[in-house]
This record gives C-alpha cells, sequence and structure tokens, in this order.
C-alpha cells in the first residue's frame, strides 16, 4: 500500500497536528511510534483521525511522545497530497461556574488542599466517558479527541490514568468533578462491572442534580437497553448508527457550552 508518512518526532500531550489535503478525500491517521510500525507492516494499529473529507482537519496529540502522520487512499479512488503543520497546545476554554463549585467555598477546605492532595484533583470537568472498553477503537476515544478538539475538558481513562494510579479513586474523582456524564452504552458495557459502577455513580449524581447523564447507544437495540433499564431507555440519546462522531461532539459541545 502507498502512503505518504510525516516523522512529527517528539510532541507533548495537547498539541495539535493540522493536515491539509490537495485533492481527492483520504484516509488520516495520528499514530505513536510502535501504531505505526504497525501499519507499516499491514498489522492492527491504533490512532487518531480517520477518512477526511472536508480539509484542513487537526488533531490533537492524547499523550506525550514520538508521532507520525500517514496520509493514504485505501478503499478510495484518485490521488491526493498532503501538508503538515504542527500547531501549539490551544488554551483552556474559560468558564464561569456557580460558585457552589468552587472547591474552596465548599467542603470546609480553609482555602488549602487536604494532605496529600493536588491541584488536578479537584479541577473540574465538562465530561465524564463511561465505556467498556472493547468500544475504544470502534468509537470512544475518537469520541475523547473529538469532544477536547471542541474545547471541553474531558474525563477519559486514556488521558487521564497514569502508572500506578488507583483506578477506583481516579473514577470517583473524575465522576464528582464531571459537570456531564457520557455514557456509551453497549452490549459489552451492559455486562462489565467496572461500567456498572460509574453508571451508578452517575444515576446517583443525575438524581442529586448534581451531573446531567447523556446516553450514547453503540451497537445496541432499544429492545437491550430497555431490558438493561427501563429509565434509561426512556432518556434521548444518541445512536451511532445514525450520527457520526463528530456530529454527536458537536452536539455535545453546542449543549454544554449553552448550558
Amino acid at each position: 500500500m502507498k502512503y505518504l508518512v510525516w516523522d512529527l518526532k517528539q510532541l507533548k500531550r495537547g498539541e495539535r497536528v493540522k493536515v491539509t489535503l490537495s485533492g481527492n478525500a483520504a484516509n488520516v491517521r495520528l499514530m505513536d511510534s510502535s501504531n505505526y510500525q504497525n501499519y507499516k507492516n499491514g498489522k492492527s494499529h491504533r490512532y487518531a483521525g480517520g477518512l477526511v473529507k472536508k480539509s484542513p482537519v487537526v488533531l490533537s496529540v492524547p499523550n506525550a511522545g514520538h508521532w507520525y502522520i500517514t496520509v493514504d487512499m485505501q478503499g478510495l479512488r484518485g490521488s491526493t497530497n498532503a501538508s503538515v503543520q504542527v500547531l501549539p497546545s490551544a488554551l483552556p476554554t474559560y468558564q464561569e461556574v456557580p460558585l457552589s463549585s468552587v472547591p474552596s467555598l465548599v467542603q470546609d477546605r480553609h482555602d488549602s488542599l487536604p494532605f496529600g492532595a493536588q491541584e488536578e484533583d479537584y479541577s473540574i470537568h465538562d465530561v465524564f466517558i463511561s465505556h467498556a472498553s472493547e468500544d475504544k477503537e470502534d468509537i470512544v476515544r475518537d469520541l475523547a479527541i473529538a469532544l477536547r478538539e471542541e474545547g471541553l475538558s474531558v474525563w477519559y481513562d486514556e488521558f487521564e490514568l497514569k502508572i500506578g494510579d488507583s483506578l477506583r479513586q481516579k473514577i470517583d474523582k473524575g465522576l464528582a468533578k464531571s459537570r456531564f456524564g457520557i455514557v456509551v452504552l453497549s452490549r459489552n458495557f451492559i455486562k462489565k462491572g467496572w461500567t456498572n459502577y460509574e453508571l451508578d455513580g452517575i444515576i446517583t449524581r443525575v438524581i442529586g442534580g448534581d451531573q446531567i447523564l447523556l446516553p450514547i447507544w453503540h451497537n445496541i437495540t432499544k429492545q437491550e437497553i430497555v431490558d438493561y433499564s427501563p429509565s434509561i431507555a426512556d432518556r434521548v440519546a444518541r445512536n451511532t448508527a445514525n450520527y457520526t462522531v463528530e456530529e454527536i461532539a458537536q452536539e455535545i459541545s453546542e449543549l454544554i457550552k449553552n448550558s
């Protein structure tokens, strides 16, 4: 398979890569070094990006490391060329929040953090994404990246978890400090323990008025959702069979920014 490749060298998390196509639509992939080697050898690989029909496209670097951009016409007709530019990290989006959500005014903190805590433990996220790990490749990773490109603060395990972290503690903090809970409901989701633990936490906060639930259905029928949870099935949702990841991310972004 013929393809174009750019060695971007070492990039920091949050840096952005702008790809401008000249010619037809093309497949654009942002990959770290190990996944690029798999791609080059025709093996299974992970990437950010996909089929790009509208140029330019901007992709965010999810983690610090050695990154590559590839452009190919696999499954497409015609030819294309491209230019690639590394952009600086985007500034965080300014947001006004209710005084009740400012940590210094609640929990009797006395203008100081608890012993052993870090400032990041108290940062407010726009969304928490609850999902089954089996669905990362199909939708969840692309959704998380698309939401960040919309300027949202996203709690997503690949963005937040570091080696040695307590999974339960990180999830609890992410749930407690997120305004909206995105739940990617799938057959994988409903049969896993961790996802049900996360959903219970989201539902508890929804009932208390502290969080808003945003369901996304992925490769699952309404009857399966009804059998799993009639109350969730009754909520307005978006189905990946009818909407693209970009369309879902844009709608969620508009909802959150206007709330």
